[in-house]
């Protein structure tokens, strides 16, 4: 089943996640670190630690939005960073955040669509996601043209929503996740629907072991998972 933000259009998966991103993007970076307590940040932190044995020079970050992991990569000191996304609003914020952080000269932002990636095969040394690959319409797509993108030998780390699975914190979670957190969200951007797509598209993400199968069938090796916070997100890694 495709979970999609707005259930009363006829709209591809890929053109309602655009339109859902540009509407919330102006309270997008609020909303992501008060409705997580801050602790996002520090997922974003360790996922980046993972590729510092790799010491990649050129990134894809991957829907990048507003560019905070795109940022947070730069503690590699890469040359540079180029962060894709498919909503212009977020983009837009992301650049005035750059330009206000003096970053713009070490990260890039361009519009682009996750399963068409406009680069030359074997270009990346590192390609990273946070919250991204959930909202693509066609996942394995999109994962083989990540992979089409990378260097050989070149790492994949990917920071995903997954389910708590041990008691009570499951069911605690999963209250807040579906009936407060969309309530807060709805009331602060101002979007009806994007705070409940999100519990909808992370319940049906196929997380954990049926995620790393996914990554090992679209080509890549040595996958593994590394559950944060008693499994309410994900790091996966991947080797090309």
């Amino acid at each position: 089943m495709t979970v999609l933000p707005y259930k009363d259009k006829q709209d591809t998966k890929k053109k309602q996640v655009a339109s859902m991103f540009d509407n919330i993007s102006g309270h997008y970076d609020f909303l992501n670190h008060f409705l997580s307590l801050g602790i996002d940040i520090l997922w974003r932190k360790k996922a980046i630690r993972l590729l510092k044995p790799d010491q990649p020079k050129l990134i894809l970050d991957i829907a990048t939005g507003t560019g905070d992991f795109a940022i947070e990569a730069l503690a590699l000191k890469p040359d540079k960073v180029i962060g894709v996304d498919i909503s212009q609003g977020m983009l837009e914020v992301g650049k005035k955040k750059l330009k206000k952080k003096g970053l713009d000269h070490l990260i890039e932002l361009q519009m682009g669509d996750s399963e068409r990636l406009l680069f030359d095969d074997n270009k990346f040394d590192a390609i990273i996601v946070a919250f991204g690959v959930r909202n693509f319409e066609h996942l394995e797509q999109g994962l083989k043209d990540m992979h089409r993108v990378l260097k050989s030998g070149g790492k994949v780390v990917i920071l995903e929503f997954s389910k708590p699975r041990t008691f009570p914190f499951k069911q605690v979670y999963q209250f807040y996740f579906k009936w407060i957190l969309p309530k807060i969200g709805r009331l602060i951007s101002k979007d009806n629907s994007a705070y409940t797509y999100l519990p909808e598209s992370v319940n049906e993400f196929p997380d954990g072991e049926n995620f790393l199968g996914i990554l090992e069938k679209t080509g890549f090796k040595q996958t593994e998972c590394k559950p944060l916070t008693l499994g309410i997100s994900s790091i996966y890694t991947g080797i090309k």
